[in-house]
Order: structure tokens, then C-alpha cells, then sequence
């Protein structure tokens, strides 16, 4: 392993396997996690949903290059007490919001189950690279978690075989919640074109063995570096190699320019509709939960 400062919270860290073909991401998020959540009295429920949904957007979004470049995800249902969850990552700023209806969440209890909180709903995942280029897999919202949904996706949408896992704790002190990402790139080179994929490669079946023994303590323990956790799963092998990724923000790009420039580009006729009895427009953030008021 490369020499360097080790890596803990609201860091990403990257990691390839070169002679199993196998890429990685390693994150535990906590001040950003907070962060984010405090936006909204979120119920436990959805604070350990959008809690898991970041940190898969964060490993996720770890893997595109390039700056400008975003991973959005988005689930939705017409079915479920969870109408919408949207979340996305670009250049380490993450962002992200649930809409639910909180009388039936409440008939759920304690800890529903994913397709009690959502029915048939379905995963949309974008990509949109630094060159505006933009790709899009949809797949069912199935599964016992949004990272089972989303391994899902890689499999169905980009034919990659995928192992994801992710940890959750939260309290009255907060939250953290950290995750692993693994990949077999079937050339053995990460970033080349991905051909003649065989979702059960050797190699990819003993690094998927090896990654799968990873526990829920260790991708919480904040006292173990993701570096750590790396070298305990994979310190058998010729040779790992790691580098440190994005440091984590709160990203929402809300503001009163912002608006004011999306506000710009509808007809006059529809911008004069959206005004109140004062000729002011009031946007609201569902994202960071503010409002922001913009003259004419």
C-alpha cells in the first residue's frame, strides 16, 4: 500500500486490486451526514433511508472523473408513504432530500422494510460526465436495500459485477453510516472499455468472497482508517494500491443568483404567474429547507 495520511471520516478513499482486476471505495460520512439530515426532522426511518442513500451516492459518485462531472439517484414510487428520494454527488458536494407521507410512514412501525416504505417503485441512476454527456439506467426498486437496488443497476444497466455494503448508526448523538464499493473490471485496467463481462470470474469471486466478510462495527469504527479496513480484507494480495479521493461538503448550489438565473429562462407571461400578491417569487429548497425570495 502507498505510503499516506490515513484516511477517516467525510473522506473518500479509492483502491484497486491490479492483479484481481478489481476496483474499490471505502467512506464513513459523520459531520457531513449530520449536516445534511439537519435540514429536516426527518423520522428515524428516513434518517437511516437517506442516511444509506448517501453514502451509496458517495461511492457511487467516486467513480466518475473529471470536474463538473455528477451522479444523481433518484427513487420513486406512486405506491409506498416514501414518494421521492433524490440524492446526488459532483466533485465531493453531496446533497439530499426524502418526500414522505408521515401519517402512513407512521402505520409502518419501527423498522419497515424497503418495499413497505416504497411498494413498485423503481432506481434511476444518471451520470452526467464533465463534457455534458449523460447516461441513464433504470431498474426496480428491489431488494432488501437501496445498495442491493443499486448493485442491481451495475449488473442490469452497465453489466458489471458489483458488491456493495453499507453500515448505518444513528442516536442521539448523530449519525454515521460507512460503506464499501467493489468492481471487477474484466480487462484487469481501470477506465478501459468493459467487454465480454462474466459475472462469475475467478478472480471477481474471490475478491467478492473477501470483501463480503466486511462488518457492520468495522465500517462504523471510527477509530479504524478506511486504509484499514482495506488491509484487513485484502493484505493477502500482491499488491493494493489506494489514493485518497474527495474530502465531503454539503453541496446544495441553492441561492438567490442561482434562482434568479433558472427563473430567467421561462417566458415573462410565466414568470409574472409565479408571482404573489407582492410581485415577489418565493422558491423553496426542498434540499436545505429554506426559502429564498426573489424581487422582480
Amino acid at each position: 500500500m502507498n505510503e499516506q495520511a490515513e484516511t477517516f471520516t467525510d473522506h473518500l478513499l479509492a483502491f484497486t486490486l491490479p492483479d484481481r482486476g478489481a476496483r474499490g471505495r471505502a467512506v464513513r460520512l459523520d459531520r457531513v451526514l449530520d449536516e445534511i439530515l439537519s435540514a429536516h426532522a426527518y423520522p428515524a426511518p428516513i434518517t437511516h433511508l437517506l442516511a444509506e442513500a448517501l453514502v451509496v451516492a458517495a461511492l457511487m459518485g467516486a467513480l466518475l472523473k473529471g470536474e463538473g462531472a455528477q451522479m444523481t439517484m433518484q427513487a420513486q414510487t406512486e405506491e409506498g408513504p416514501v414518494k421521492l428520494l433524490v440524492c446526488d454527488y459532483r466533485g465531493g458536494e453531496m446533497r439530499g432530500y426524502v418526500d414522505f407521507d408521515a401519517g402512513r410512514l407512521a402505520e409502518l412501525g419501527a423498522n419497515p422494510s424497503l418495499f413497505a416504505l416504497f411498494g413498485k417503485g423503481f432506481l434511476a441512476i444518471t451520470f452526467e460526465t464533465e463534457k455534458g454527456k449523460r447516461y441513464q439506467g433504470i431498474v426496480p426498486l428491489e431488494g432488501g436495500s437501496l445498495a442491493a437496488a443499486c448493485e442491481r443497476y451495475f449488473v442490469q444497466s452497465e453489466q458489471v459485477p458489483t458488491l456493495l455494503r453499507v453500515a448505518i448508526r444513528s442516536g442521539a448523538a448523530g449519525c454515521v453510516a460507512g460503506g464499501i464499493l467493489l468492481q471487477h473490471l474484466p480487462d484487469g485496467e481501470e477506465g478501459r472499455e468493459r467487454l465480454h463481462v462474466t459475472l462469475d470470474h475467478p478472480d471477481w469471486e474471490h475478491v467478492e468472497t473477501l470483501a463480503a466478510t466486511i462488518s457492520h462495527d468495522e465500517l462504523l469504527d471510527e477509530a479504524l482508517s478506511m486504509e484499514g479496513i482495506v488491509w484487513r480484507l485484502f493484505h493477502e494480495e500482491e499488491e493494493i494500491r489506494v489514493r485518497q479521493g474527495d474530502r465531503l461538503e454539503k453541496g446544495c448550489r441553492c441561492s438567490v443568483e442561482h434562482y434568479h438565473d433558472v427563473i430567467a429562462r421561462f417566458p415573462a407571461d410565466e414568470q409574472d404567474a409565479m408571482r404573489n400578491q407582492d410581485g415577489l417569487i418565493i422558491v423553496d429548497c426542498a434540499f436545505c429547507s429554506r426559502e429564498f425570495v426573489l424581487e422582480a
